[in-house]
């Protein structure tokens, strides 16, 4: 059960109920992984109040729906402290986000679980960091697509912090190849339109990079790549490559528009292991045809039950009892077993490149054969940060 503004909360039936917050974005420019990880979270809710909930009691989800603004976040974010009295808040997409409930969550001691992948170079004794950081995507990205397409990048991002901090990165990854050369570096507005780039295609037709990487988010990830297949680019030999598309994306542009460009990430639909398998019949049961599994929406799952284990052995999740019992902590995910590292309060994840698929699916073409430890500085700051296993991909 998940209560959103204007929607009342039902009788609860156990007594003592353990209310935590929930604060994604449910409309906006960024609502599509917004609502997967509004349904990861609720799977996970399900899953453990219909396992008798964290020792018999009931919890209760108190979500907001943040509309993909930040100053919404901050209102909200201390709403759901002064007013509904949580502890623990579980949410944020986009870095703009996080970095403005951050000291909202310091002031108050409550805790951030915080499901996304990010720029890295941040540390809080009150957030857990479930996504990806750098050195668990765009290391791997970076050495993928410069060993099979080359060194010569044009970078485009939305306009914000993410992809400001993720182009520089992937430049210094890029550029220690020899012959690498860095074309183009563009921006646009969170609600750009394929008409916005159109102007970007024609510069890269000029200057043919040999792959073109993309931090765009939102919806307009969709229309980057419509304006993309309309341009007449050949993804065979000039791919975008992004650590932000994921399936649910490709739901909106369509699997004949994202079909044979590339995404780094540590989940991807298409994983065959039993564990995923039985997190999207789950997740299709509950939420239909309306569910799209993908990265964000299994981070906002798994980091429930994490903080659920967490609780069970604290028997409170007021931040000084339960965090001894988050960091440090494992989980068999979606992914792969995940670890909580206590010395970063980010996560051991499994890097994965996928190649999008004519079924709007990935199909996977490299992963880890280990978990990769967080490196959230970037202190080993070098392509060729996993042990993976390379399957036969024709280019």
């Amino acid at each position: 059960m998940c209560c959103f503004i204007g929607e009342k909360v039902g009788t609860v039936a156990n007594r003592d109920p353990i209310r935590v917050g929930v604060l994604f974005s449910k409309t906006g420019v960024t609502s599509t992984i917004g609502r997967s990880q509004i349904q990861g979270t609720l799977l996970a809710v399900d899953e453990i109040n219909q396992t008798g909930g964290l020792d018999g009691r009931e919890i209760i989800p108190v979500c907001y729906d943040a509309r993909s603004s930040p100053a919404a976040y901050v209102t909200l974010s201390e709403q759901l402290i002064l007013q509904d009295k949580v502890n623990v808040i579980f949410g944020c997409y986009m870095s703009s986000s996080r970095k403005a409930v951050l000291p909202i969550v310091e002031k108050w001691n409550k805790l951030l679980f915080y499901p996304t992948l990010y720029e890295g170079f941040e540390f809080s004794n009150n957030i857990i960091y479930t996504g990806a950081a750098p050195n668990q995507n765009s290391v791997q990205l970076a050495e993928f697509m410069t060993a099979n397409f080359g060194a010569s990048v044009y970078l485009i991002g939305s306009n914000y912090i993410y992809p400001y901090e993720s182009n520089r990165i992937i430049s210094d990854l890029v550029l220690q190849r020899p012959n690498s050369r860095k074309l183009g570096e563009r921006y646009v507005t969170l609600d750009a339109s394929e008409e916005d780039f159109q102007v970007i295609m024609a510069d890269i037709r000029n200057k043919h990079p040999d792959f073109i990487f993309s931090t765009v988010v939102g919806d307009s990830t969709a229309s980057l790549y419509r304006a993309y297949a309309e341009s007449g680019l050949d993804p065979k030999t000039m791919p975008i490559a992004s650590l932000t598309t994921s399936e649910a994306e490709i739901s909106q542009m369509g699997a004949d528009v994202a079909l044979g460009h590339f995404t780094a990430a540590p989940y991807f639909q298409s994983i065959n292991s039993e564990a995923n398998k039985h997190f999207i019949e789950r997740l299709s049961k509950r939420f239909g045809s309306a569910s799209v599994p993908n990265m964000y929406g299994e981070a906002a799952y798994f980091q429930m039950h994490i903080y659920a284990n967490a609780f069970r052995h604290a028997g409170d999740d007021e931040i000084s009892r339960i965090m001894p019992y988050i960091l440090g902590s494992e989980f068999e995910a979606p992914q792969g077993r995940v670890r909580i590292d206590p010395a970063n309060h980010h996560t051991s994840l499994y890097p994965r490149i996928g190649v999008a698929n004519s079924k709007g699916q990935f199909t996977i073409v490299r992963e880890a054969t280990r978990q990769v430890n967080p490196d959230p500085y970037m202190v080993t700051h070098s392509l060729g940060d996993w042990t993976a296993t390379l399957s036969t991909l024709e280019l």
